[in-house]
């Protein structure tokens, strides 16, 4: 299992897009393992609401996100279940 985690020039500048990097990162770590899963990779985007919101709300959303990529009722734009595509923890990827 792999934890990536990428912020945006858009966040703030590099002290702010590394704060935000930081709350990502203690929020993986101190998630219970068992929601991540062995031979997943994760990529957490960084947005600019992460360095107001209270560090307890981070954790919630993070444990409601992977509950919706591990149980396929995520957003996941036709892709998945009875359509012949695999199911994506990020709704637009590949689509350019």
């Amino acid at each position: 299992m792999r934890v990536g985690f990428t912020v945006s020039k858009k966040v703030g500048n590099s002290a702010e897009r590394n704060r935000v990097r930081r709350r990502l990162r203690e929020v993986v770590r101190l998630a219970p393992p068992a929601p991540l899963r062995q031979g997943h990779d994760y990529v957490l985007v960084g947005r600019r609401a992460a360095l107001s919101l209270p560090f307890e709300r981070l954790i919630e959303d993070f444990a409601r996100a992977l509950s919706r990529v591990h149980s396929g009722n995520g957003t996941t734009r036709g892709a998945g279940k009875g359509t012949g595509q695999p199911v994506s923890a990020t709704p637009n990827a590949g689509t350019r």
